[in-house]
């Protein structure tokens, strides 16, 4: 809470410089000003800011640190060295369905009405939950880094 209090006063703090003086009193409040409240004039919100633009330049180096050829020849090199490759290419368009039916259902659940938001809930009640469960105390943290390990020498086959 006082992160967020804070965060909103710097805000208002950068952004109270760009308006002009004015005689009025000076009323601190975290919601923007009403255009047709504001005391800013029509010319000068016609005016453009430079300052508040972010310009960027692209440009050209001769001398790039990744070389196409070099990679291409990389990738063929390892495209070489594997030996089955009908299974990589079956785990790799696996991999393509997997995603695009996975944007599918997600798309889906996304239309319904309610279910967004139930579904951003469940989020949140099981990062809280694992949070209090993990996070929180100095010997579940522990606990959390042993099963991690664990895990880490059951996939490398070092257990």
């Amino acid at each position: 809470m006082a992160a967020a209090a804070s965060t909103s006063m710097a805000a208002t703090a950068v952004l109270m410089h760009r308006l002009p003086a004015t005689k009025h009193a000076v009323v601190f409040s975290p919601l923007p000003i009403r255009p047709s409240l504001s005391p800013i004039s029509l010319k000068q919100l016609k005016a453009p800011r430079r300052s508040a633009r972010l310009l960027a330049k692209a440009s050209s180096s001769e001398d790039t640190p990744i070389d196409a050829n070099e990679l291409f020849t990389d990738l063929k090199e390892k495209w070489d060295a594997v030996e089955n490759k009908s299974t990589v290419l079956i785990y790799g368009g696996g991999a393509v369905v997997a995603v695009w039916l996975a944007s599918v259902v997600v798309g889906a659940i996304n239309s319904v009405p309610l279910l967004p938001k139930i579904m951003e809930l469940v989020g949140l009640g099981y990062t809280g939950w694992f949070v209090y469960r993990y996070l929180l105390f100095k010997s579940s943290r522990k606990e959390l880094a042993t099963d991690i390990e664990a895990i880490k020498k059951k996939i490398t086959g070092t257990e």
